[in-house]
């Protein structure tokens, strides 16, 4: 009997050391957090040449990790663009929008390095053709520098629209038809 209680007393202090062992320090995971910045103001109506429209539901967001306040995610603009051919005889292919961060001075604000430059593309085929009168919605979310996170540093955003204009008519056709007998 003393065999198997010596046995059991290995076995269970291996268990104890192995599990012991295994479980060790455990990592907390840091928490990231989204940060918003509210865009002052978050609508604002848009014309050039024959489009007008409106961005609505601008913000800027970026990740952060709590506690440290390090970026995860580096900022971005984030919004819904509008856009209607106001012209009464041209269709407008919309090429490509480009985004400019405008700094108090005039100048503009430039993206770090590592970043891409913030342009609104109309990918989707058809979506970037509007006959008189159409309009089409587009999505924002683009680079944000983090220099313009700065208070009083952003003064405006300027977005560069891309459009090639092009004739559009309408014509009618009438010829002349008879119809037989039926059969």
């Amino acid at each position: 009997m003393s065999k198997w209680a010596g046995v059991t007393i290995v076995v269970a202090a291996v268990a104890i050391m192995t599990l012991g062992c295994a479980q060790g320090p455990s990592a907390t995971a840091a928490v990231v957090e989204d940060k918003t910045y509210a865009v002052t103001p978050a609508s604002v109506t848009v014309k050039a040449g024959i489009i007008t429209g409106a961005v609505t539901e601008l913000k800027v967001m970026e990740r952060v990790e709590q506690g440290s306040n390090r970026v995860v995610s580096p900022a971005k603009l984030s919004g819904t663009l509008r856009l209607k051919n106001t012209s009464a005889n041209q269709t407008v292919r919309l090429v490509a929008g480009k985004i400019l961060y405008i700094d108090a001075q005039g100048q503009p604000i430039k993206l770090e390095d590592s970043r891409t430059e913030p342009v609104v593309k109309f990918a989707t085929y058809g979506s970037e053709r509007l006959d008189p009168g159409q309009d089409a919605t587009q999505s924002l979310d683009v680079e944000f520098p983090a220099e313009a996170l700065k208070a009083k540093k952003l003064k405006e955003i300027r977005l560069e629209l891309a459009y090639i204009p092009s004739p559009y008519r309408e014509e009618s056709i009438n010829f002349t038809v008879s119809i037989g007998a039926g059969k």
